[in-house]
């Protein structure tokens, strides 16, 4: 245990898996050292934290009049929640599973293996493999190991274990095109036409990953974390999970341990979709917490514009709301590196931006 000690201080640990399968580990180390305060957890059963289920098959295959039902939806879910899971999207169950089995099969292999595809800390780069979230930045370590790979507009892919590849570009093709149905759906909640967001973000070129993590269980889940309160920079995440929840996103001041069906994508609205908003949609605070029972592995699929898109208030939605632009505009790109730059650690970029 002292040279587990050893590694933490110096912040040579490789891996969380490696950690938590030390047979010494009995506590949480003080390098991980993280409060929850149970308090401040919804009760799942109170009906004011039903979470919204949208079923896409009927803004794809339905009626006009429930095509317009969901659009109509979509406008109470977006402004007051931000989040919902969608149902009957059209990726089959069998991929999402392929597709957790694969990043396990990643995780499985020996820390000197996975260290091939370790990187520096730039969003952009093709692939990166890591722990807690930046080593050089991180107060608290983070009990989770994870990789993102850049799936668009090129793809790439981790090349180990072998089947990765095949299964990777499937799925995020396949997902792919349930956020692109997404966001036409949110254009038309918002009076705008369909294509809009996708058009006016260059979606056709947008920036697209695909990042999985794994979190190992943990001998005192009430004091550690597996990434803590955040918001994404994209447009909309989408997210799958094994059979072990951990999500939590918060609502009405408390937060909700998220469930949903095997076949379901936990569906996130981001900071790009709330600035062209101009506030009306919220990008929501999310985090991940840990349990000691299982290891939980989840997928997320960030969709956000093209680097080069400037992002700012929609014209349009300002004028018809009468209400001056609330953000400045500013490049994705710089917004990426902004939120992920050790003076906005683990705060709001929206800060830095207000109009």
């Amino acid at each position: 245990m002292a040279e587990v000690a050893q590694a933490l201080e110096t912040s040579n640990v490789t891996s969380i898996k490696s950690l938590a399968e030390s047979a010494a580990l009995n506590s949480v180390p003080s390098a991980y050292a993280f409060n929850i305060n149970p308090n401040d957890e919804a009760d799942p059963n109170d009906p004011e934290f039903a979470i919204p289920i949208v079923d896409m098959s009927l803004l794809t295959s339905g009626s006009p009049d429930q095509r317009a039902k969901i659009v109509r939806d979509l406008v109470k879910i977006c402004e007051e929640w931000g989040f919902f899971i969608a149902i009957n999207h059209g990726v089959p169950e069998s991929l999402m599973k392929a597709m957790i089995d694969a990043c396990h099969g990643f995780f499985s292999l020996p820390d000197e293996e996975k260290k091939e595809f370790k990187s520096g800390n730039d969003v952009l780069e093709m692939f990166k493999y890591g722990t807690s979230y930046n080593l050089a930045l991180d107060k608290v370590l983070l009990w989770r190991d994870f990789f993102k790979v850049r799936t668009h507009p090129e793809f790439y892919s981790l090349y180990k274990p072998a089947s990765f590849s095949e299964v990777s570009l499937e799925f995020s093709r396949r997902s792919r095109e349930v956020a692109l149905e997404i966001t036409k759906a949110i254009s038309e909640s918002l009076g705008l036409e369909p294509n809009y967001i996708h058009d006016k973000m260059n979606m056709d070129r947008g920036l697209q990953m695909l990042a999985g993590n794994y979190y190992p269980p943990c001998p005192q889940p009430e004091h550690a974390i597996g990434i803590p309160h955040h918001t994404d920079h994209g447009l909309v995440t989408l997210l799958i999970q094994n059979e072990m929840t951990g999500l939590q996103v918060e609502h009405n001041g408390k937060w909700l341990t998220v469930n949903g069906p095997p076949n379901g994508f936990f569906v996130n609205l981001a900071d790009q979709m709330q600035i062209l908003t101009n506030g009306k949609y919220k990008s929501v605070m999310h985090r991940a917490t840990v349990n000691n029972k299982a290891t939980r592995i989840s997928i997320a699929i960030p969709h956000g514009p093209s680097i080069d898109t400037t992002i700012a208030p929609a014209p349009e939605l300002c004028e018809r709301e009468g209400q001056p632009p609330k953000y400045l505009a500013m490049n994705y790109k710089e917004y990426i590196q902004l939120q992920q730059s050790g003076k906005n650690y683990m705060k709001s970029t929206f800060d830095h931006i207000l109009a």
